[in-house]
């Protein structure tokens, strides 16, 4: 039997440092020339660069066929917990591939691929849905484990699981359950690109925040090769509204995923979409109106290349969206922001912000269709987000419409509908706050004391948002 434990301080393809990447230890079965490029994928695995962590496996499968845990890596690059993605099909199909290769495994190696079965309904007959698929996993990582206490590995894999059950949205209990698991990894191991990076998702709300700092101030040394290391720290300090750090590391990480797919060859892949949108939102946080003017240049140049791209569609509305309402500018709108493709939350953002605008520029007609539009496309079984957002720009034209009482009315729905769902991380959904709305309302209606206490709320959820931060102010100051 061929093991090898080893520390990944070898030199990766690229020429970066293993501290690039990140530190751990990895008991396997492979020979010794694919023990670097497995090494190296398990690490990228662990900050959720599934390409490059597919490519690295497939490397140490060429230097070693019979390598199962190889197989295993690559199989994992297809299933993204977090997002609740996962191509089921495509991990499958690697899976066999090992399984052609008659390969050869350690007993805890077996119990490894035992779980992706869970994972994949690998050989189950009965075919089960994702979540639960996803909780069947998630127990037989809890048992591998505990089986061997000392695999660090094996633990922060186990937190990822964990919060990958949460499918009906943030929950505090699973998330602090998954915290306490990443903890002891972070503990035994505080160069561990996983426990630092599952931390930094456990505690991404205004309230457990404050708990990522520590992870959060680490992970981008960590592994700086890595992308979305160098953006997943603001996760933490933009629900801190650290502004500046969260402007800094998004342009640190949108560099190096710019970089990454010039050497594919390739448009901006999805980290450097997500970075550019967060460093776009710490622009209008820090009224950087020129700093925002040029990123929302670079993101429609980079949609315009990717017309068909989801992922671009997706981000070039979100980054319009927040853009046009934080600066007053609705000159954003070309066939490329408002091009109707993405997901209906996409599409909630985008058409919020265009009522908006048609609204404050009083154009009240072109502010109606599109409530009536948003307000159409909204139901019960929408994301609480969406109907939000139709709630509050149905609102604000009532208001505009001289219908006062009825238009603070929707928008008291549409707070009540915010405070009643998990803390979401990242620049808001709806685009402008429903508490921040709610608070500019009774504001103009004379209702100074009912507008502080609801940018109050506002500044809870999103804490150091610039425009509820303001509208703070002028309600104590008209009391």
């Amino acid at each position: 039997m061929r093991a090898f434990l080893l520390t990944f301080v070898l030199l990766v393809a690229s020429g970066a440092s293993a501290q690039d990447l990140g530190e751990t230890s990895f008991a396997n079965s492979g020979e010794a020339d694919a023990q670097e490029p497995f090494l190296r994928g398990l690490l990228l695995l662990h900050s959720f660069e599934y390409d490059d962590a597919r490519d690295a496996f497939r490397e140490a499968q060429e230097a070693d066929a019979g390598f199962a845990m190889a197989y295993w890596g690559e199989a994992m690059t297809h299933n993204h917990p977090v997002w609740m993605r996962q191509d089921r099909d495509a991990a499958l199909a690697v899976l066999a591939r090992m399984e052609a290769n008659a390969v050869e495994v350690t007993p805890r190696e077996r119990d490894y691929l035992r779980a992706l079965g869970f994972l994949f309904d690998m050989g189950e007959e009965e075919q089960y849905d994702k979540e639960t698929r996803d909780d069947r996993y998630a127990t037989a990582m809890r048992a591998l484990a505990e089986s061997y206490p000392d695999d660090l590995d094996a633990r922060a894999f186990y937190a990822l699981s964990i919060l990958g059950t949460a499918h009906e949205g943030r929950d505090f209990t699973t998330y602090m359950k998954a915290a306490a698991v990443a903890e002891e990894v972070f503990d035994a191991n505080p160069r561990h690109p996983g426990a630092a990076h599952y931390l930094i998702h456990a505690y991404d709300d205004p309230v457990h925040a404050p708990l990522g700092l520590r992870p959060a101030r680490v992970y981008s040394d960590i592994a700086p090769a890595a992308s979305h290391a160098l953006h997943m720290p603001t996760h933490i300090t933009l629900a801190l509204g650290m502004w500046d750090e969260v402007a800094e590391l998004n342009e640190r990480s949108y560099d190096a995923a710019r970089a990454a797919s010039n050497r594919r060859g390739e448009e901006l892949n999805g980290h450097g979409w997500h970075a550019l949108w967060w460093w776009h939102y710490a622009a209008t946080q820090l009224d950087d109106r020129p700093l925002a003017d040029s990123l929302l240049a670079v993101a429609r140049t980079a949609a315009e290349a990717d017309f068909d791209g989801s992922t671009a569609q997706a981000h070039i509305g979100r980054i319009a969206a927040q853009h046009a309402t934080a600066f007053g500018d609705g000159s954003v709108w070309n066939r490329v922001t408002e091009s109707g493709r993405g997901s209906l939350s996409t599409r909630a953002q985008i058409d919020f912000a265009r009522g908006f605008d048609a609204a404050m520029s009083g154009d009240l007609g072109r502010a109606r269709q599109i409530a009536d539009r948003l307000s159409e496309a909204s139901g019960e079984d929408t994301a609480w987000s969406v109907r939000a957002a139709a709630l509050a720009l149905d609102g604000l034209v009532l208001i505009g419409e001289e219908q006062t009482e009825q238009g603070v009315e929707r928008l008291r729905e549409a707070a009540a509908l915010e405070a009643e769902a998990p803390l979401m991380f990242g620049p808001p959904s709806p685009v402008i706050p429903a508490h921040e709305a709610l608070g500019y309302a009774l504001l103009a209606s004379g209702d100074a004391a009912g507008a502080a206490e609801a940018f109050e709320v506002a500044l809870s959820r999103a804490p150091n948002r610039r425009q509820s931060v303001r509208g703070l102010a002028l309600a104590r100051d008209a009391q």
